[in-house]
């Protein structure tokens, strides 16, 4: 019966973690890799307004992600205050969340307004990043915002 129990816990507690890695997966932008933000660095798109690619000799782990920095200072910066520094809607493209649907992005391709940073996809027939920047953003936003309610789960 003690055996019964403890199967039964392992098995619960594995399915508990799977599904919570699941809907981490589902809700940021990563691949199997499970680096964020493609191993570009969150202070960099925050503080300094640049894409810059982090080092894996500065890296941090937050909710089961890998986040690479260019310095330890940066490394620092973002272990402070991780919820500051992660991208909006998961990482995924900004004007996709706010049409209702996920892109993966280019790490190149960002806005930063209002102490946060939007990523977008970079394709030859759209442009997100200017499509986002010629529009009204607070309106974008709001509409994204509600977006990302349905879609971080999907």
């Amino acid at each position: 019966m003690k055996n019964l129990i403890k199967s039964t816990i392992l098995v619960l507690a594995f399915v508990v973690s799977t599904a919570t890695f699941a809907q981490d997966k589902k809700a940021n932008n990563i691949d199997d890799s499970k680096i964020g933000l493609q191993g570009y660095s969150a202070v960099s798109y925050l503080d300094l307004g640049l894409a810059q690619r982090g080092s894996k000799q500065f890296k941090t782990t937050h909710k089961g992600i890998a986040y690479y920095f260019t310095s330890a200072e940066q490394k620092s910066t973002f272990d402070k205050n991780p919820e500051k520094y992660l991208p909006q809607y998961g990482g995924f493209c900004a004007f996709g969340i706010y049409a209702g649907a996920k892109f993966r992005t280019d790490p190149n391709k960002f806005v930063v307004s209002n102490g946060k940073y939007y990523l977008f996809l970079n394709d030859v027939e759209v442009d997100a990043k200017q499509l986002w920047v010629s529009e009204k953003e607070s309106k974008l936003v709001k509409t994204a915002d509600k977006n990302w309610k349905s879609l971080r789960t999907k």
